[in-house]
């Protein structure tokens, strides 16, 4: 597993989980030149996937769009109604073209989703057309088992540090509250997550972007990141091993990472959709979607893409979920890009132009809260921005723990430290949790306003120094390029 990723480092094609690496170079300032082309070829005969977005979130609108896809030599793989999104294999070359050219206006835009051919095989096209009822579980935690202590809770001092622990003297969490995990799984037979695990509403979205509802398929194969994101965010309180955010809540498996550590657009886009059909209250996103580490508007194919991806996002959000992600790895300014070399990542990466128009998805999206990775200082309560990082001002919502993590593994049943801003991601997502549980009537605008409200503040002028590289923190007390509004606090989350 080899490339670096926003916090999924995902790669051999990926999941090189919580490695760090920086493969991005950072300008003095954004650009509007426009960006690199970079061609996607779809050679005739090669199956090609593509998303094709219709010009209104209809059924009539998206059934024409299906019609159009047939036309232009394409298969249905997937639809979208509620957001006009259909997602087509094809084995014809000129299938943008034809789709441009026989959808006339109904058609807003059309765009390979990867370079390379599709490696999945699916079955017959499929729509889900109702979704199932949320499951609400009718047992809680006791008081008296709030406060006491897991075996391995002394080791995490990320719970401590955004007093995760003082929070569990008030609450654990509620069961109606659902925490989507969108990522590569989550062993099912883990002790300290089996509990928390809600199978209903676990999904494999790998399957080209279709609903996998089968007993295994949420479950991971080749990686244990999402075992590790999932444990921080709700490891069980049960006298084994640690304990996460929101011990009490429960989780649901959403893969969307495949065997190769790839997230395509179609796959993100499934899992957004099936966190806002089943009232997911809140997901998290440790990773960017491939193959490119921006998408740029003024491309064609990542132009399609895009619009997909963030229908999917504005769809969910809309339906009640709150969406938090990770910043990404790559010790960069997010808003100061202008080259970036290490996309396409699922062929050959090339050397490219980017401009502000190429966003880092899901995390740079509207109403995503964008978390930043801290480390601590030796053996101290104190901690200062992790090394490898993202960061940039007006761009990162809030901060939290991300370097030397302790959580849940697949290996044994057991447990691990990894680091990356995959896990400090998690520990916000934990909080929302808290949050909704107190507060269950809140809408994700106001979890977002709260959660930076009660941030504590992180003056660039206490931030010690991260090492060589890097753009130095700017902005003020209570907003800055490093810990957005400020470190996540769970204690202020349940009060």
């Amino acid at each position: 597993m080899s490339r670096a990723r926003r916090g999924l480092t995902i790669g051999v094609a990926t999941l090189t989980l919580g490695v760090i690496a920086s493969t991005l170079t950072s300008a003095n300032a954004a650009t509007s030149e426009k960006s690199t082309p970079v061609p996607i070829s779809t050679p005739e005969g090669q199956v090609s996937s593509y998303v094709v977005n219709a010009k209104k979130a209809t059924a009539k609108s998206t059934a024409d769009a299906r019609a159009v896809v047939r036309k232009a030599g394409g298969t249905v793989v997937q639809q979208w109604p509620q957001i006009g999104v259909v997602v087509a294999h094809s084995t014809h070359a000129d299938f943008r073209t034809d789709v441009y050219r026989l959808g006339g206006k109904n058609i807003e835009s059309v765009g390979a989703t990867r370079t390379v051919a599709v490696s999945e095989r699916t079955d017959a096209p499929r729509t889900l057309r109702k979704a199932q009822g949320v499951v609400k579980d009718e047992f809680a935690n006791t008081a008296e088992e709030f406060v006491k202590p897991d075996p391995r809770e002394g080791e995490q001092w990320d719970m401590a540090h955004i007093k995760a622990d003082h929070a569990h003297e008030i609450t654990d969490g509620s069961r109606d509250t659902l925490v989507g995990v969108l990522d590569s799984g989550i062993d099912a037979d883990h002790p300290d997550l089996a509990a928390n695990i809600d199978t209903r509403r676990s999904v494999n979205c790998t399957d080209a972007g279709t609903i996998d509802r089968s007993a295994t398929g949420w479950q991971p194969t080749t990686s244990d990141h999402g075992t590790h994101v999932a444990g921080t965010i709700g490891a069980d309180r049960n006298g084994v091993g640690i304990t996460g955010v929101a011990p009490n809540v429960r989780m649901a498996s959403v893969k969307v990472v495949n065997d190769d550590g790839f997230i395509y657009p179609e796959y993100a886009i499934c899992g957004f959709m099936w966190a806002g059909m089943q009232g997911m209250d809140v997901t998290n996103n440790s990773y960017y979607i491939d193959p490119f580490e921006y998408w740029c508007k003024d491309q064609g194919d990542q132009a399609a893409a895009l619009e997909a991806v963030s229908r999917a996002v504005e769809w969910s959000t809309k339906k009640g979920s709150f969406h938090v992600a990770a910043a990404g790895n790559s010790a960069t300014d997010l808003t100061n890009n202008t080259t970036n070399d290490t996309s396409p990542n699922d062929s050959t990466p090339i050397e490219r132009t980017i401009n502000s128009g190429c966003l880092d998805i899901p995390t740079e999206l509207p109403g995503v809260a964008t978390v930043s990775s801290y480390a601590r200082i030796g053996t101290s309560n104190e901690t200062q921005l992790s090394y490898f990082s993202n960061r940039g001002l007006g761009v990162i919502d809030v901060a939290a723990p991300g370097s030397s993590i302790l959580s849940t593994i697949v290996a044994g049943n057991g447990y691990g430290l990894k680091s990356g801003t995959s896990m400090a991601s998690p520990h916000v997502a934990g909080v929302a949790a808290l949050m909704k549980s107190q507060h269950p009537g809140w809408k994700p605008a106001k979890i977002m306003k709260q959660l930076k409200a009660q941030a504590d503040d992180r003056p660039c002028a206490a931030e010690q120094p991260i090492g060589s590289g890097g753009a130095p923190c700017e902005g003020s007390a209570r907003n800055n390029s490093y810990a957005g509004e400020g470190m996540v606090d769970a204690l202020d989350a349940v009060k």
